[in-house]
């Protein structure tokens, strides 16, 4: 039987803040929880995928595409629920 965990949304910011940086060429510093990735960092689909892989390596964990919806990407906060949840 698998157990679910549960992942803090707040120690996940960090990471997907990182992440974001990384991919997209950006100063970590200017990366908040509230900043919004499509109109704030112009993510579009293929940095998307970059960022998802790169979550994936970085928290051991593997998303399913089926559960992710638009609403996940509105911003680093949004994002982190979702990834918590995945966790």
């Amino acid at each position: 039987m698998s157990e679910t965990r549960v992942v803090d949304p707040q120690k996940i910011v960090p990471v997907i803040v990182a992440a974001l940086a990384d991919v997209l060429k950006r100063d970590s510093a200017s990366i908040t929880e509230s900043t919004r990735l499509f109109d704030d960092l112009g993510l579009d689909s293929t940095s998307v995928l970059e960022l998802l892989m790169r979550l994936e390596d970085e928290i051991d964990v593997e998303f399913d595409t089926d559960t992710l919806e638009q609403r996940h990407f509105e911003s680093v906060a949004t994002l982190a629920d979702y990834v918590s949840e995945q966790a």
